[in-house]
């Protein structure tokens, strides 16, 4: 298949993203003065997950559930089958995943977590271990719930901010086997592999890697489990990057990946750009041991908790993930704005990786200490500057310890998330410009404190506030270098 992305060349000598795509439906964004968005921004207790849209201007939280459909699955929503059980819906997504996943047990759920629910029900007892390349904060939640202890096993590179490593998303082999010593192949519940760690930049494993890895859970006659809800990103950086599928089709990347886990799951909010998710597997075995799970948790088994329309669009989304003009979108609007704010000095995580443009809050604010949760400040500073809503992915978004301190994140993001062709060019440059001026104004930002704090995920629905008055200064200097502009 022709790499359509890398193909268009531009007189300039520039390097800029081509929409592989045309737009056919429009919804009216507005801009608010800076006045309006700060008050929106204290209303919301500097938490940008209780913004209300009507005070956002470019919705950058996440990509889940906020990617464009094609025309293809918007159609595809008419014919669907509305029965409790046994719709015809359920069986074209069920001949979907079988033929792009390789699996042929199929699960539905109505989004990632609940997928991460049921695996970590019925294969994680109390003492287990589950090592992985990095953890999502869900997935940790649910696996400690059920008695698990999250392993880490990533390369000692991986969390280097600036680098030319490409598959920071590996799992470090030596450390996977130092586990299995460690604990006993009877302590490791299973292995999970994220296609894309969506915590530390969305960075990829490589297929070698996964290889490996595959090897070492065969000798130790233990499950590998595969988070696959950004899996075509993940098999675009492979053919991108691996010397050896720089010629393959982005479909039996997929199948191949897929081959050396027993069991996947995924957010199909992010993997097919539709609202729901769900379970696959060869296994007759594991799938009896989440089947009556599904039926409690989620509803029957050919639903799963999702709209039988949203169902009829994952089967159509599944299989344009094969598409390579598709999964490209995303990545190469990504890698247009790294390129552009490390050029400029700002510090991002490099290499482009997928889901987001993830800018290093340490080193944009190093005068704000981790406890005063600078990648939370940075995320708030965005906002009222810009109207641009980005997410903290950082030490708000992690947990205290038993003493009641917190644990200080490993790095502190800001990710900017680029939903598959949601974003013009021109909101990107208007992105990168605002990040820019507030660079050059940085010193003007200062921390938060907890206002209320839930005990759980508390980055969803916790409030903060200033701890200064920093955002009326970080006012005064927007007006004076723009005057009454937006």
């Amino acid at each position: 298949m022709t790499d359509q992305n890398s193909a268009i060349k531009f007189y300039s000598g520039e390097q800029i993203p081509v929409e592989l795509h045309k737009v056919r439906i429009v919804q009216k964004l507005f801009l608010k003065p800076i006045e309006e968005r700060k008050a929106a921004m204290e209303e919301a207790g500097f938490n940008t997950f209780l913004l209300s849209t009507k005070d956002v201007f470019l919705d950058m939280l996440t990509d889940s559930g906020t990617n464009a459909m094609s025309d293809n699955q918007v159609s595809s929503m008419l014919q669907a089958d509305d029965a409790y059980a046994g719709s015809q819906s359920f069986y074209r997504m069920e001949r979907a995943l079988r033929d792009v996943f390789g699996k042929h047990y199929v699960l539905p759920a109505h989004q990632g977590r609940a997928a991460e629910n049921i695996v970590s029900q019925a294969f994680i007892k109390k003492g287990d271990v589950i090592p992985m390349n990095y953890h999502f904060t869900t997935t940790k939640e649910h696996m400690e719930l059920n008695g698990g202890k999250v392993l880490e096993i990533f390369a000692d590179d991986a969390l280097e901010i600036k680098s030319s490593k490409l598959f920071k998303g590996n799992i470090d082999i030596e450390k996977l086997k130092a586990v299995f010593k460690e604990y006993g192949k009877e302590r490791v519940a299973f292995v999970r592999m994220e296609a894309s760690t969506n915590l530390i930049g969305g960075q990829p494993f490589s297929m070698q890697n996964m290889r490996d890895v595959k090897k070492v859970c065969d000798e130790n006659e233990t499950m590998m489990v595969l988070d696959a809800s950004l899996i075509g990103e993940n098999a675009y950086f492979i053919k991108q990057r691996e010397e050896e599928f720089k010629n393959a089709d982005i479909k039996d990347i997929l199948l191949e990946m897929c081959s050396y886990a027993d069991l996947v799951y995924f957010s199909s909010r992010k993997v097919s750009s539709t609202r729901g998710g769900g379970i696959v597997t060869n296994s007759k075995d594991l799938y009896m041991k989440m089947r009556d799970l599904l039926v409690l948790y989620e509803g029957f088994l050919t639903y799963g908790g999702m709209s039988v329309r949203e169902i009829e669009a994952m089967a159509v989304g599944i299989n344009e993930t094969c598409d390579e003009t598709v999964i490209s979108q995303s990545p190469s609007f990504i890698a247009y704005a790294v390129n552009q704010l490390d050029a400029a000095g700002i510090p991002v995580i490099t290499p482009p990786g997928a889901l987001g443009c993830h800018v290093d809050a340490k080193g944009f604010l190093p005068h704000v200490p981790q406890a005063e949760y600078p990648a939370g400040a940075l995320a708030s500073a965005l906002f009222i500057i810009s109207g641009i809503r980005g997410m903290e992915r950082g030490t708000i978004s992690s947990v205290r310890d038993e003493n009641g301190d917190d644990i200080l994140a490993d790095v502190e993001l800001l990710r900017l998330a680029f939903p598959r062709r949601v974003f013009t060019l021109s909101q990107t440059m208007f992105v990168v410009d605002r990040v820019k001026w507030l660079y050059d104004n940085r010193e003007l930002i200062g921390g938060l404190e907890w206002v209320e704090e839930p005990p759980l995920l508390r980055f969803f629905m916790g409030r903060l506030k200033a701890k200064t008055d920093w955002p009326e200064k970080l006012l005064a200097k927007f007006k004076k270098d723009f005057g009454e502009s937006l």
